[in-house]
């Protein structure tokens, strides 16, 4: 073995360890951003259908969408409601706003709307 040599190895070791790190916090940023796009489509679902369940009920289905999402996902929405129809649109939340709307996530429900005269 030559003498240094395992000198040397650590410190590329070192070296490749810092490396690494940034490659780390990179996927975790990632995987963090995928969990909130998720996370997103499953509340727009929920919101899209209390809406559509309103409607058949009679009252306001875009009102009961709104309602259903979270405080801090009723600024980052929009809400269509027609004809029985609810659509919802989310960003999600995202470092940059033109990340969130690139990874904007959208359900819809529907239900029959009350007959009239009932």
């Amino acid at each position: 073995m030559r003498p240094g040599a395992d000198r040397t190895r650590r410190a590329q070791a070192s070296l490749e360890l810092i490396a690494g790190i940034p490659v780390l916090v990179a996927a975790a940023g990632i995987a963090l951003q995928l969990l909130l796009v998720g996370y997103s489509a499953t509340i727009a679902d929920g919101a899209a259908e209390a809406g559509a369940l309103a409607g058949a009920g009679g009252k306001n289905p875009g009102e009961a969408a709104r309602e259903s999402l979270p405080s801090w996902a009723r600024s980052r929405s929009t809400v269509s409601a027609t004809g029985g129809r609810v659509r919802v649109e989310l960003r999600p939340p995202a470092p940059l706003p033109a990340i969130a709307a690139a990874l904007a996530v959208s359900s819809e429900a529907w239900a029959r709307p009350p007959k009239a005269g009932r």
